[in-house]
């Protein structure tokens, strides 16, 4: 099978045991997620399957969207539930929705975002949590992210506990921790916090309406009921050029095109297609000619 498999991934396995689960069910070993979710995180996870692997890299790319919810009153090693407790501070006050919205309409806009240790950014050729599980604390990437969108969700509700919590949905930027920021949101208001629930609802063109849970996904795998979405349709909100018979040839070959070949296109990297409809390959502007060269070939 060739196409993009749209998973809602459930609480408490990894990305990779998902793929582990789709490659034994479709007795394939060419499948690949688009970007690891978290363990306890759950929600839009696209897994390719197939030829739709070359397609992976341009798939986490996408803008991703989210509904979490933020516990103020103490931090974690991990910046969510599952952590070890850094720092306690009771909520003494009390904390008003106006206030919150004040705080989440702050934070939209680019800013510098530090990943947290744990988390599977590479540093070294090694993973953050690697380090961090050895005890070992290393230079993160800075890295500029994106919120494009930041709102309360519902009251916050204030416990007797000394705890406040409340739900938010965020769209941001590929390369955006969540669990970041629900700390910043607690450092603004004065108190640590951690991200207490997460679930991807969104990411890029996938919605987590047209998900599959790994239980229905097993069931139509086994009655042949199963549907991939094609290249094209994973490919739906990438930038495309349509080019002409001829260039097509020269792209099947691999071959670098002059910019009136690619209708003159501004955007870098660009999808080229068929006059039929076919997703024929990714080419990107050559850093020093004025060429476009191939990135990658779906034939």
């Amino acid at each position: 099978m060739d196409g993009v498999l749209l998973l809602d991934k459930p609480a408490g396995m990894t990305s990779h045991d998902c793929v582990n689960i789709v490659r034994k069910v479709l007795k394939t070993k060419k499948v690949g997620h688009t970007g690891t979710l978290d363990p306890s995180v759950t929600g839009v996870l696209p897994i390719c399957v197939g030829r739709a692997t070359k397609i992976s890299q341009f798939l986490t790319t996408n803008e991703k969207e989210y509904l979490g919810e933020v516990t103020i009153g103490f931090s974690t090693t991990t910046e969510d539930a599952d952590g070890e407790l850094v720092e306690e501070k009771r909520v003494d006050r009390t904390i008003t929705k106006e206030e919150v919205e004040a705080v989440l309409k702050s934070m939209l806009g680019s800013s510098i975002q530090v990943p947290p240790m744990y988390s599977a950014v590479k540093v070294n050729g090694k993973k953050l949590y690697e380090y961090a599980r050895a005890g070992l604390e290393v230079e993160r990437p800075r890295r500029e992210v994106t919120i494009y969108e930041l709102e309360l969700l519902g009251d916050v509700h204030q416990s007797e506990d000394g705890l406040v919590k409340f739900s938010f949905r965020v769209k941001g930027s590929k390369g955006l921790f969540v669990r970041t920021v629900a700390v910043t949101i607690g450092e603004k208001l004065g108190y640590p916090a951690h991200m207490s629930h997460l679930r991807r609802i969104a990411s890029g063109v996938f919605n987590i309406s047209d998900c599959l849970s790994l239980e229905a996904f097993k069931e139509k795998a086994e009655s042949n009921t199963l549907t991939l979405l094609t290249l094209e349709q994973a490919m739906a909100d990438f930038p495309s050029v349509v080019v002409d018979s001829w260039v097509e040839k020269l792209v099947r070959n691999g071959v670098q095109l002059y910019p009136k070949q690619v209708n003159h296109v501004t955007v870098s990297p660009v999808a080229l297609y068929s006059q039929s409809g076919q997703c024929l390959a990714v080419y990107e502007k050559h850093p020093t000619n004025d060429v476009y060269r191939s990135m990658r070939g779906f034939f």
